[in-house]
C-alpha cells in the first residue's frame, strides 16, 4: 500500500458514540483512574514510571489483583504520562501532578476525547512492537556489561517489527471497510497473517513460508490480546490446547475447519476510527462516508466513482439529505454532463442517486429529455417511475446509452461476472449490434468493443465486436 493509495471509504459511528467507547476502553479508563488517584506523594523513577513500593496502591486504586497486576498498572501509568494526563513536575524530585488533557475527559468534546485515545492507542501499539523485558534483560547482559542494547543478540529489528504491525493493522482496515456486509465478519489470524508474509503471486506457499506464517500468528496472538484492552479490536484468541496437542507453535491450517480456534479478529468501529487517524497521518488518502455531503454534486459523482456500491449508497443518502429533491436532481444532472473518461460512470452514479430523489425529480428529468448526453437516462428514470407521455427513443439514442452503460459499468467493476453477462445479452438480443454499434458517436465506442471482444466466449461473436472495434477507431481517427 503506497502513501498515494485511495483506500474504499470507512463508515465511522458518530464522534459522541466513539468518545464514549474510548472512555470505556480499559487501557485508558485506568489511566484516568490512575491521574485522579496521583498527588504530592506520588513518585516516579527516572523513566517516568511509578517507583515499584507505589505499584500495590495503585493497583489496589484499579481494583487490579493477580500476578498481571503490576503489568496492568505500569501500562495505565505509561498511558496517563504519555497522553498529558499526569505531568511529571521535577523529573530530579520525581514529583507528578494532574495534566491538562485530564479535563477533557469530563469537560472536553467527543473530538478532545478521541484525541486523548488516539494518543493512548499509540502508545499500546509502540508497546506491543517490544519483546519481553526478560529478553531485553538477556539481551543488555549480552552486551557485555556495557548497558547497551544488543539487538542481534535479541534477534529483533525494532523498525522491521513497527513495519510487520502496520502491515497487519493496514490489512485489517482494508478488510474492514471493503467489508459491504451490514456486520462486518472476523477475520481469522492465519488469513491475516498470510496476507503480510504470503507474495501474491505465489501459487503455492512453501513449507518455509508456512512457517514464517506460523511464527506470525503466534507473535500476532500475543499482541491482539494486548491491543483488544485499547478498545482497537475485538479478539478471540488461539486455542491453547493446539499448543499443548502439538508441544510447538500450531501450524497454519490448510482449511477452514475450525479455522476460529487460530485465532479471528475483528476491527471495532472505535479500532476503525484511530487507524483510519493512522492512516491519513501517514499521508493516506483514507476517505469516510459522509465528508462529501456539504459538497456539490460534481464532487459527489467523481468521489463515490470508485467507491462500493453500499459506501456510495450511504454516502449520496447523506448528501441528498441536505438538499431540496428538486434543486438536487438539476444538480446531479448537470454534473453528470461530459465527454471526458470519467463521464459515463459520472452518470451511472447520478442515475443511482436519482433513483433515491423519488418522484419530485420529474420537473428536472423531463427538462434533459433533448439533451444528447442525459436524454436517455432521463427516459429510463421516467419510465420506472411511471411517468406519462415519455417520448420514445431514437435507435441512435438506445445505442448511445448502451455504449455509455457499458462504459460505465466497466470503469466501476472491470471484466465482472456481471458485465459478462450484460455482453452476451447485449449480444444476443439485438442482431447485427456491432454493425450499429462501431458508428456511435460516443468517445468509449471502440473501447467498450474492445471490452466486449474481451469478455464474450463466443470466439465468433468476439471476432465481430474487436472488428467492430477497429472500424470505430478507423471512423474517429484513433
Amino acid at each position: 500500500m503506497s502513501d498515494s493509495s485511495i483506500l474504499p471509504p470507512a463508515r465511522l459511528r458518530p464522534e459522541a458514540e466513539l468518545a464514549r467507547d474510548a472512555l470505556s476502553t480499559p487501557v485508558l479508563s485506568r489511566a484516568a483512574g490512575l491521574a485522579r488517584w496521583a498527588g504530592p506523594a506520588t513518585r516516579v523513577d527516572a523513566g517516568g514510571g511509578l517507583v515499584e513500593e507505589q505499584l500495590p496502591a495503585a493497583a489496589a486504586e484499579l481494583g487490579l489483583t493477580g500476578d498481571d497486576a503490576a503489568a496492568h498498572v505500569s501500562e495505565a501509568w505509561r498511558v496517563a504520562v504519555d497522553t498529558g494526563l499526569v505531568e511529571i513536575v521535577d523529573e530530579e524530585e520525581g514529583t507528578v501532578a494532574a495534566g491538562a488533557e485530564l479535563a477533557l475527559l469530563t469537560g472536553g468534546s467527543p473530538r478532545d476525547v478521541l484525541e486523548v485515545w488516539l494518543a493512548a492507542l499509540e502508545t499500546v501499539i509502540g508497546d506491543v512492537s517490544v519483546p519481553d523485558l526478560g529478553g531485553l534483560v538477556d539481551a543488555i547482559a549480552g552486551g557485555e556489561g556495557s548497558g547497551e542494547l544488543d539487538l542481534d543478540a535479541l534477534d529483533w529489528d525494532p523498525e522491521a517489527e513497527a513495519d510487520f504491525l502496520d502491515g497487519v493493522l493496514g490489512n485489517l482496515y482494508l478488510l474492514t471497510v471493503g467489508d459491504e456486509s451490514p456486520g462486518q465478519a472476523p477475520v481469522p489470524l492465519p488469513a491475516l497473517a498470510a496476507s503480510v508474509i504470503v507474495p501474491d503471486d505465489m501459487p503455492e506457499p512453501t513449507d518455509d513460508v508456512l512457517e514464517q506464517v506460523s511464527d506470525a500468528m503466534m507473535r500476532l496472538d500475543d499482541q491482539f490480546r494486548e491491543l483488544e484492552p485499547v478498545g482497537l479490536v475485538e479478539y478471540h484468541p488461539v486455542d491453547e490446547a493446539l499448543m499443548a496437542d502439538a508441544g510447538e507453535e500450531p501450524a497454519a491450517p490448510v482449511d477452514d475447519t475450525d479455522v476460529s480456534r487460530y485465532g479471528m479478529v475483528r476491527l471495532t468501529p472505535l479500532g476503525l476510527y484511530g487507524l483510519r487517524a493512522r492512516l491519513l497521518e501517514a499521508g493516506f488518502e483514507a476517505p469516510a462516508v459522509g465528508e462529501l455531503a456539504d459538497k456539490g454534486a460534481d464532487a459527489l459523482l467523481d468521489g463515490t466513482a470508485g467507491f462500493p456500491p453500499a459506501a456510495a449508497h450511504a454516502e449520496t443518502e447523506q448528501w441528498l439529505a441536505r438538499r431540496e429533491p428538486l434543486s438536487s436532481a438539476r444538480e446531479l444532472l448537470a454534473a453528470a454532463r461530459g465527454s471526458d473518461e470519467g463521464a459515463p460512470l459520472r452518470r451511472l452514479r447520478c442515475q443511482q442517486a436519482l433513483s433515491l430523489v423519488g418522484a419530485s425529480a420529474e420537473p428536472a428529468l423531463r427538462e434533459v429529455l433533448a439533451d444528447p448526453e442525459l436524454g436517455g437516462l432521463a427516459r429510463v428514470w421516467l419510465a420506472e417511475n411511471g411517468a406519462a407521455d415519455v417520448p420514445p427513443p431514437s435507435e441512435a439514442l438506445i445505442f448511445w446509452l448502451t455504449i455509455d452503460t457499458v462504459a460505465a459499468q466497466l470503469a466501476a467493476e472491470g471484466n465482472s461476472e456481471e458485465l459478462r453477462s450484460l455482453v452476451e445479452g447485449l449480444a444476443r438480443q439485438h442482431g447485427g449490434f456491432f454493425d450499429a454499434a462501431w458508428r456511435v458517436d460516443h468517445p468509449a465506442t471502440a473501447d467498450v468493443l474492445e471490452a466486449m471482444g474481451r469478455l464474450h466466449p463466443d470466439k465468433k461473436v468476439a471476432k465481430e465486436a474487436r472488428k467492430a472495434a477497429f472500424k470505430a477507431r478507423s471512423q474517429h481517427g484513433g
